[in-house]
């Protein structure tokens, strides 16, 4: 974002003294801010617009702007930007001064509500997908009301969506403020079957983070860990993660103040993270916040995200945010807990004490379980990336085979349902029966808490949990595409259940029949065992099941007709939108691997190769001196050693100058391709393929050259902090 905010150790240790309802948010425009500075008329036009979607107007916005300025300039705030989130994946902000020069020299302050609505970024400049030429640069941010400006540094950044000049969405949160409305207006619909009172649904967010931190010493010279978030070389330690003695272990005082400090400033920035712990692997962490509405918590990541670079910074550390920095340990994944609550307090995803609300549970429960099956492969492209690809299935994360975990329990409540129900008219004793088996769901639930890592897409007791998403990523896509998909379910689920009761079929017991339907219908879809194992990826096959292990495959789910239709009925992403979407994802892919290919290249060519043959001199000169004070018998003995690595190196340089040489060939070829999936692919299979015989054998020289001459920090280095 900006420089990194400075604070002495005093003022850190003074006000992380303090109890955190003292400060908490305090940098956030939020509700007591606009109490104090906004005249009734605006915070009530505010509010009516954070809850209903209402436009506030250009009058209203100049009252609105002018009390946001005077509020953020008690704070010390000298500028002003719209903060959004572009399709390269990373925030974007360009600063502007409230300071506006006048007549005779002079300056005045001023903010207005047009600079507070609305501002022209650069389009071109940003991923677009063929949407905007580049010499059609003009683009446009909007103010996102719903989503309170914070003040970060001396700035105070507004939270907007980004759009071309044609209008098409160039960002991630205006296709997610679009599914947020087509899941409360189908989910609303539903919940009328049950409940009168409820008017809107929204869609909760609790994500968990995890980390990686690294001296920025060691950082600083590991000059793939800059370029690419990740170590392309590094021999396994002989203690990894193997003894399961850092997770959940004492947390090391230098990390935990590096913790205090950055949840400190995330509390004034509204931010609700409350957890911390070690994760599984050496110098590897987590974070997570209490659920919040999915827009904020989105906003709540990204903005989290960059603090945490920040304030690394500040304690000799680097963050390491990508989903694999190191081989042969954990990577690093953002679970996604999803769930759905009314306006009434009540969450649907969770059971109640009757057998009515225990139907709605059912109800949003099935449908949801339904809408993962229906769309198994756009919910993988969802988390689709270069980097994701090195996790996924890597024996810490789920596999790239969707797949929903219900737990035995629950699984045997949708089984008896299926069994139970039937297509005729109920008798009251089998209604009766019906009603008391769903009323123990409570019960079952209780019990039911166990969770199962290896799977992608959990029920755990209350909620969805969404694991694998990747640590580096956006989250707002893979909720649009999770909000879409139970939306366009739900509408369907309304349709057939209406259809039913149009044949005068009773209420309940037509969203039984229903219910029965998608239970046989989406049965595939759930596995309670290893997803790790082989014998799940045969299984999976024989369901009909994709496995998917790279990006560029797992991409043409997004052009599907069935995607396609997915997002244009609800209103989401046009045709066009979705197209870009995809050619940027496959660009992003392709760039990633090109540039991981160029940087191995690179430092095969002038550290390693190099640092290999010098060493190999110093072991030939060696050999020679020995030959000239040992007798031939006493020379053979001695000297073998050494001849046998020196032969190795050569072997191993040998094999490494020609696979590099041969990955920049394939490099070029890939780059003459006509098309953004061909070079995709070609980087995938072509290219890629050379990357771990590189290494492995880079690995092994590192095990050999002396550390006086190897030129990279090894793993055994960089994995214990101290």
């Amino acid at each position: 974002m900006q420089d990194v905010v400075k604070r002495t150790p005093v003022e850190f240790n003074q006000n992380t003294g303090k109890q955190v309802s003292q400060y908490y948010g305090s940098n956030v425009f939020g509700l007591d801010a606009m109490r104090e500075f906004l005249s009734e008329e605006a915070f009530n036009s505010i509010q009516q617009s954070m809850s209903q979607g209402t436009i506030v107007d250009r009058k209203m916005a100049d009252q609105v702007a002018a009390c946001m300025k005077a509020w953020a300039q008690s704070k010390g705030v000298t500028h002003f930007t719209h903060w959004f989130q572009p399709l390269s994946g990373a925030t974007a902000e360009k600063h502007d001064g409230f300071f506006e020069p006048i007549e005779g020299g002079r300056a005045i302050e001023r903010f207005s509500g047009n600079a507070l609505v609305q501002q022209e970024p650069d389009a071109s400049s940003f991923p677009n997908g063929g949407i905007r030429n580049t010499f059609e640069a003009r683009g446009y941010t909007a103010w996102d009301p719903t989503s309170p400006a914070f003040i970060w540094g001396q700035t105070l950044c507004i939270p907007t969506i980004f759009i071309s000049y044609t209008g098409e969405s160039l960002d991630f949160k205006t296709p997610l403020l679009k599914s947020l409305s087509a899941l409360d207006k189908a989910a609303t619909e539903v919940c009328q079957y049950f409940d009168k009172n409820v008017t809107k649904v929204i869609a909760t967010l609790g994500w968990e983070q995890e980390y990686f931190l690294i001296d920025a010493a060691l950082y600083n010279i590991r000059y793939d860990l800059q370029q690419t978030g990740r170590t392309l070389f590094g021999h396994a330690p002989a203690k990894g993660q193997q003894l399961e003695d850092h997770y959940w272990g004492s947390i090391p005082e230098r990390v935990a103040a590096f913790m205090r400090d950055f949840e400190y400033e995330s509390h004034l920035l509204g931010i609700p993270v409350r957890t911390r712990h070690n994760e599984v692997a050496p110098a590897q962490f987590e974070c997570a916040p209490v659920f919040e509405e999915t827009n904020l918590a989105v906003d709540h990541n990204l903005l989290l995200m960059d603090v945490m670079e920040k304030v690394a910074i500040r304690h000799n550390f680097r963050v390491l945010l990508h989903e694999k920095p190191y081989a042969g340990v954990n990577g690093s994944g953002k679970h996604n807990n999803w769930s759905l609550a009314t306006n009434t307090g009540k969450n649907l995803l969770s059971p109640g004490k009757t057998p009515k609300t225990n139907l709605q549970f059912l109800t949003f429960f099935v449908n949801t379980v339904k809408a993962v099956y229906e769309h198994a492969d756009l919910l993988r492209a969802s988390i689709a990336s270069a980097n994701n690809d090195h996790r996924l299935g890597a024996n810490e994360a789920p596999p790239a085979i969707m797949s929903v975990f219900l737990g035995e329990q629950l699984s045997k409540v949708l089984d008896d349902l299926e069994k139970s129900v039937h297509a005729g008219k109920m008798s009251p004793e089998e209604k009766t029966a019906l009603k008391l088996n769903i009323g123990k769901i409570p019960d079952i639930l209780l019990d039911n808490t166990d969770r199962n890592r290896t799977s992608p897409f959990a029920f755990t007791g209350n909620k969805f949990e969404f694991r694998a998403v990747g640590s580096s990523a956006n989250c707002g896509w893979p909720m649009t595409v999770l909000n879409a998909i139970v939306a366009e379910q739900l509408i369907t689920f309304k349709k057939d259940v209406d259809a039913l009761m149009d044949k005068k079929v009773e209420k309940d017991e037509a969203i039984f029949q229903v219910l029965k339907k998608y239970i046989t219908e989406s049965k595939k879809i759930r596995f309670e065992g290893n997803g790790y194992g082989d014998a799940w990826k045969a299984e999976a096959k024989k369901r009909g099941l994709n496995n998917i292990p790279t990006t560029p495959g797992a991409l043409d789910a997004l052009v599907t007709k069935k995607t396609m239709h997915l997002f244009e009925s609800l209103g989401i992403l046009n045709h066009r939108e979705q197209e870009a979407r995809y050619e940027i994802s496959l660009e992003t892919y392709t760039k990633k691997i090109q540039i991981e290919s160029r940087i191995i290249d690179d430092v095969v060519n002038n550290q390693i190769i190099p640092a290999a043959l010098q060493y190999q001199k110093s072991l030939v000169e060696n050999v020679n001196g020995l030959k000239n004070i040992l007798s031939a018998a006493e020379f053979k003995k001695a000297a073998q050693t050494q001849i046998d690595l020196i032969k190795e190196i050569s072997e191993r340089v040998t094999i490494i100058k020609d696979a590099a040489t041969n990955m920049t060939e394939e490099r070029k070829k890939a780059n003459n391709l006509d098309s953004a999936k061909k070079q995709a692919h070609a980087y995938c299979d072509k290219v890629k393929g050379y990357f771990e015989t590189i290494r492995y054998n880079v690995d092994k020289l590192e095990g050999i050259v002396d550390d006086a001459t190897w030129p990279l920090p090894k793993y055994r280095e960089m994995l214990y902090l101290r």
